[in-house]
């Protein structure tokens, strides 16, 4: 199993969402509204430090657990959907789940996922 860990910009959640639903046995997709700085964050000369966001821009964490089979094509279609071309566009993570247990019915491993 792999959980794929993706920060996208709000307006492309609808391109990826569209693009993640078409992928047959997905399971689910956890996503969160976050705030954050990288590479892309403001740096020019004449940018005041607005003690208000502290220079964060606004982007969506996406999670989601997969079977490994399902990596390259989830990754794919994050990837595709989420490119603007545009400084800024996001990243995505891809790391191993040691193990996965589903609450309700007690099903452990690959079938809790």
């Amino acid at each position: 199993m792999k959980q794929i860990i993706a920060y996208i910009k709000p307006h492309k959640l609808e391109n990826v969402m569209l693009a993640l639903h078409k992928i047959e046995g997905l399971s689910g997709i956890s996503v969160l509204e976050i705030r954050g700085c990288g590479r892309s964050r403001k740096t020019s000369s004449d940018f005041i430090f607005d003690a208000d966001d502290f220079g964060l821009v606004t982007r969506l964490k996406l999670e989601i657990a997969c079977q490994n089979n399902m990596v390259d094509q989830v990754v794919a279609a994050i990837q595709k959907s989420a490119h603007t071309g545009l400084r800024g566009d996001g990243k995505i993570y891809v790391l191993p789940v040691l193990d996965a247990l589903r609450i309700s019915t007690n099903e452990v491993g690959d079938t809790a996922v």
